[in-house]
């Protein structure tokens, strides 16, 4: 137990290597993740909606999309866009990898959250739409304004999961390398450790990601109950009377 302790929880380690942890990791984790999910968002409404069309040069292209960058392990594709794009768009990104790291997670990302879309529009109820073109909208407009905010309206949970996986794959952009401002979590952990040969900075950092994920969770789960159940209706306080039966009579 003592080497494990000295190992895996040795604390002026930790304490040692938590400033950075929160100052420059946390900080560039969350970059990271919320820029590559609002990009991967952005990319994924058209995507989806590309998927439900019934013409198929608009279909073909968007289940290819999703097939190719749901069936890439991540690394690969982040190794692939990072240093494979970086020759072609050096002069306008500089020396920095960092925002081919984004669009990595990004492109990864829209695949996911396009699908996640896809099913919640597909959800909603048929009748939805047929009514919406019966009061004379035309289809664009009846389904940007009834059927998709009903369908994202299903698929939060899920969307709030995509993002802890987001959250989660940013440490694979380790392999970009990048500069020492730059490292996320998981890097600043990863150094310290190589460093002093002991594992306590990347439970550190580990710690870091269960207090980004683990309220996440419980986010996701009180959603979907709260999605399920619908809110509670409190009853109306009459002054003490009874309240009024169906037909406007007064209850007995």
């Amino acid at each position: 137990m003592d080497q494990f302790f000295t190992t895996f929880l040795n604390w002026p380690i930790i304490w040692q290597v938590f400033p950075d942890l929160l100052k420059t990791g946390l900080v560039n984790t969350l970059i990271l993740a919320v820029v590559s999910f609002v990009i991967g968002t952005v990319l994924a409404v058209p995507l989806a909606l590309m998927g439900l069309s019934a013409k198929r040069w608009l279909r073909w292209p968007a289940r290819v999309y999703t097939d190719i960058f749901r069936g890439l392990p991540a690394i690969l594709t982040i190794l692939v866009i990072g240093q494979g794009l970086y020759a072609l768009v050096k002069p306008i990104v500089g020396s920095s990898p960092y925002p081919l790291g984004i669009l990595a997670l990004s492109l990864i990302a829209a695949s996911y959250i396009g699908e996640i879309f896809r099913s919640g529009i597909q959800s909603v109820e048929k009748g939805q739409l047929e009514a919406s073109r019966a009061l004379g909208m035309s289809y664009r407009r009846a389904m940007l304004l009834v059927v998709i905010p009903q369908g994202v309206r299903r698929v939060l949970p899920a969307l709030v999961n995509q993002f802890i996986a987001v959250v989660k794959d940013t440490p694979l952009v380790y392999f970009l390398g990048f500069v020492i401002d730059q490292r996320e979590l998981f890097r600043i952990g990863q150094d310290l450790a190589a460093n002093t040969g002991n594992q306590s900075p990347l439970v550190a950092a580990g710690f870091v990601y269960l207090v980004i994920t683990v309220p996440l969770t419980h986010l996701v789960n009180f959603i979907d109950k709260r999605l399920q159940t619908g809110r509670k209706v409190r009853p109306v306080d009459n002054g003490g009377e009874p309240a009024p039966a169906a037909g406007g009579k007064v209850a007995a």
